[in-house]
């Protein structure tokens, strides 16, 4: 999470007292009898980089769309710098939007591509290619200037891409999957050149995708996106570790997910019976009532794996290592418990020993009260 060492004073979604930058109010779009985007709300502040997370059809290209003025919202209002965007059309919005294709022109230089949004505006011709030649320095492409798009890679056609986007210094840039055509390690540098663009200008940048780390990854914060609301918004490392329903805690990584009723309170810890893992202590939390059905949700590396009944645990369980996958940095197990669940845990090989847990062998599986979530939704 490359943003999460962010001084606090640089964090405005934090200060009740912060003005945002772009405000969604209560924005719904329908398609006739189908409603893509339903009574959503949402704060933007000024030069953060916000990521709209969600599975394909969930509205969130439906939104930046309506951001960027290409769809008229049904209802509600949309307001940047506290104007309102609602009679403006697209090309006069102090926006402007990156496609996922790219849609540069292939009989121009990378150069004359950049310059072109500049030039139909009336700049003249060397103001316009000094301004090009700051973007593609920026980007890391001035030797390629006079080259095609068809003699470039994915990376470089994305960042002239972005270099057209920026060159006309637009206050919100908006992303629709910019990355999404790029293979998986140049997707992962890329990321990063993305994070030091936007830091190095101070634009606002909203990026849509559906790649949970990429959002995790770029994002000052995210807003997970389901069946066209928001169901949650925070920052990266709230969104992983405190999610707020079962959705979010699935989609966002890898989760165990245990459903049982809450059994009994004590000052320190609440029980939670469960049908697959019998009494699971948990911290206590506010707004819980006894017999109430909640959910346990436990992320893989939360579990500690021994060959030995661990001493004090308050949480543990033994199993069979049914499945195993090495990935380089960690070992995934999926392990089998005496009553047949079976459970997701994943140990980083740094931790390694020389006799390392492998297939087949009786194990025990604990996890401490405090890295166990619990969901009532």
């Amino acid at each position: 999470m490359a943003k999460a060492a962010v001084a606090a004073e640089t964090r405005p979604w934090r200060d009740p007292r912060a003005q945002p930058f772009i405000s969604v109010q209560g924005i719904t779009k329908r398609f006739g009898d189908f409603t893509a985007v339903s009574s959503v709300d949402l704060e933007i502040f000024r030069g953060e980089l916000f990521c709209l997370l969600g599975e394909s059809g969930c509205g969130k290209s439906t939104l930046l769309r309506m951001l960027a003025g290409f769809e008229q919202p049904t209802e509600g209002r949309i307001l940047i710098d506290d104007a309102d965007m609602s009679a403006v059309p697209p090309d006069r919005r102090p926006t402007n939007m990156m496609f996922q294709s790219y849609a540069l022109f292939p009989h121009m230089s990378v150069e004359k591509n950049v310059a072109y949004g500049l030039l139909r505006e009336g700049m003249k011709k060397a103001q316009a290619y000094a301004r090009a030649g700051e973007m593609l320095k920026m980007v890391k492409l001035e030797k390629l200037a006079s080259r095609k798009p068809d003699q470039l890679s994915g990376g470089q056609r994305q960042r002239v891409a972005l270099a057209r986007a920026l060159v006309k210094q637009p206050k919100l840039l908006l992303l629709d999957e910019p990355l999404g055509a790029l293979d998986k390690k140049l997707r992962e540098e890329t990321q990063f050149e993305l994070i030091r663009i936007q830091e190095s200008l101070g634009i606002t940048f909203i990026v849509v995708t559906h790649d949970q780390d990429e959002a995790m990854t770029l994002a000052t914060r995210i807003g997970v996106m389901k069946d066209g609301g928001i169901s949650q918004i925070g920052e990266p490392q709230e969104i992983y570790e405190r999610p707020n329903s079962r959705f979010v805690a699935d989609f966002i990584g890898s989760v165990n997910l245990f459903e049982g009723k809450v059994d009994a309170a004590a000052p320190d810890f609440i029980r939670i019976q469960t049908p697959e893992l019998g009494a699971v202590l948990v911290p206590v939390q506010q707004g819980l009532a006894r017999g109430q059905q909640v959910w346990a949700a436990v992320r893989p590396e939360r579990f500690a794996l021994s060959r030995q009944k661990p001493q004090g645990a308050q949480n543990a369980w033994q199993g069979v290592v049914e499945e195993m996958g090495y990935i380089g940095h960690m070992t995934q197990y999926r392990i089998r418990l005496e009553n047949g669940r079976l459970i997701r845990a994943s140990q980083s090989n740094r931790l390694r020993d020389e006799d390392p847990i492998s297939w087949d062998d009786h194990v025990w599986i604990s996890v401490s009260p405090q890295a166990i979530r619990v969901l009532d939704e």
